[in-house]
């Protein structure tokens, strides 16, 4: 189910930002950026409108994809 920006309190939406950005494996290129740097440059792409948010009831969890992305089903 999407999940829209304005859903959310505005410390949820950090919250979730946050969570993405400090996954292993997300990868932002050959130069270090800063938590913070990387938490505004996916809240630049959700405010675009270019990333959504996605709950997905089964596991309980918030998925970010890009808005081309297809919604699959489990």
């Amino acid at each position: 189910m999407r999940i829209y920006p304005s859903d959310l309190s505005p410390e949820a939406l950090d919250g979730v930002i946050e969570s993405y950005v400090l996954r292993e494996g997300t990868d932002y290129g050959h130069r270090a950026y800063t938590l913070e740097e990387k938490c505004a440059a996916v809240r630049r792409q959700i405010d675009a409108g270019e990333v959504q948010l996605w709950f997905d009831a089964q596991h309980q969890t918030v998925h970010l994809r890009h808005r081309d992305e297809p919604e699959t089903r489990q």
